[in-house]
């Protein structure tokens, strides 16, 4: 069965995902008083969204569930493109964690339509642990990567 990213949106409740681009929904938190224990989204890409380079203080594991491949960007010590999809047999990945501080971005792959998702975070996303990128500054620090800068900014 083929599905739209109208359905998906719909049958899993998702919302806009404002600050960072896409669509999300979270599905389970653990607090232990005030602290955030650990976290878990669904997260659609489409389109016509991407999700803008960002980092956060906390290692963020992705999950790849359907649709179609993901091109992640990641920018750091060990900077590099990653596919995550489930054609595993040409080296799409269908989890990958991505390191705390490290930047990162991501998009569908071109001609995809979108793509269903998930992140697990322990300790769990806090928005004050969010960090928008600057496209300027990222390009100077990762010149071999201004593309994949200038399309996730």
């Amino acid at each position: 069965m083929i599905f739209n990213k109208e359905e998906i949106i719909k049958h899993f409740g998702l919302e806009p995902l404002e600050f960072e681009g896409g669509y999300y929904k979270q599905t389970y938190i653990k607090s232990e008083g005030e602290n955030i224990v650990s976290t878990c989204i669904y997260y659609l890409l489409t389109d016509d969204t991407k999700s803008i380079l960002h980092r956060l203080k906390n290692d963020e594991i992705y999950h790849f569930y359907l649709g179609d491949p993901v091109q992640l960007t990641i920018l750091g010590q060990n900077s590099k493109n990653i596919i995550l999809g489930n054609n595993i047999f040409d080296g799409e990945q269908l989890q990958f964690v991505v390191r705390a501080r490290e930047w990162q971005g991501s998009c569908l792959i071109k001609g995809g339509k979108w793509a269903l998702l998930g992140t697990t975070m322990a300790p769990g996303f806090k928005l004050e642990d969010f960090e928008l990128g600057i496209k300027e500054k990222l390009m100077i620090e990762y010149p071999k990567f201004s593309n994949e800068i200038k399309n996730l900014s």
